[in-house]
C-alpha cells in the first residue's frame, strides 16, 4: 500500500474525532476483549484502519465504522487464540476501586469472557453502548434476527453464570 498525501484539514478532523471519542471506543474495545492492553491494541488497529479510510468514512458517522473494526478484530483475535489454545492473562485495573465494585466488575468480566466472541460483541454493543438492534446489526454486518438470537443466547448464559437476579441490573451497575 502506498502512502497518500493527507491534508491538514483531514488530520485535524481525524484528531478531533479521536480526542472526542477515544475513551468511549477504548471502553468498547475493553469490553469486547476483557484485557486492557489488548483493548489498547484493538483501538490502535481500528484507528489506524479508520485513518487510512478517513476520506471515505468521515462524511458519514465514523464511530460505527470504528466500532465494527474493533469488534471484528476482537472476534478474529479470539478465534486465533482458540486455535492456538492460548489463555489470556487478566490485567488489574489501573485505578483503585471499592471492593464491591471490583468484585462486581470482575464477576461480570469473567462471565463476559466466557461468552463466544459474537455473543460478547452483541452484549457490549446492545447493553453497554446502548445501540439499537438495527445499529448493532449494522456494526456486526449481520441481520437484526441474528442480533436478537445472539443477544437471547448471551443473556441466558449470563443469567446462568450470574444467577437469576437481574443481569440487566448488573450490567447497568457495571456501566456506571
Amino acid at each position: 500500500m502506498g502512502q497518500r498525501a493527507v491534508s491538514g484539514d483531514t488530520e485535524h478532523d481525524f484528531g478531533a474525532f479521536v480526542a472526542a471519542r477515544a475513551t468511549t471506543l477504548l471502553r468498547v474495545a475493553y469490553l469486547a476483549c476483557g484485557d486492557r492492553s489488548e483493548a489498547e491494541d484493538l483501538l490502535q488497529t481500528a484507528l489506524e484502519r479508520t485513518y487510512r479510510n478517513w476520506d471515505r468514512v468521515r462524511h458519514h458517522s465514523p464511530e460505527p465504522y470504528v466500532r465494527r473494526v474493533i469488534v471484528n478484530a476482537a472476534i478474529s483475535r479470539a478465534r486465533r487464540r482458540a486455535i492456538l489454545r492460548i489463555i489470556p492473562v487478566r490485567s488489574l485495573p489501573d485505578t483503585p476501586a471499592r471492593s464491591a465494585d471490583v468484585d462486581l466488575r470482575q464477576v461480570l468480566m469473567d462471565a463476559l469472557r466466557a461468552l463466544p466472541p459474537r455473543q460478547r460483541a452483541v452484549v457490549v454493543l446492545r447493553y453497554w453502548e446502548d445501540l439499537s438492534e438495527h445499529q448493532t446489526a449494522e456494526v456486526l454486518g449481520c441481520t437484526v434476527g441474528t442480533v436478537k438470537s445472539q443477544s437471547s443466547k448471551a443473556m441466558a448464559k449470563l443469567r446462568m453464570a450470574l444467577g437469576e437476579e437481574s443481569v440487566e441490573g448488573v450490567i447497568g451497575n457495571a456501566r456506571a
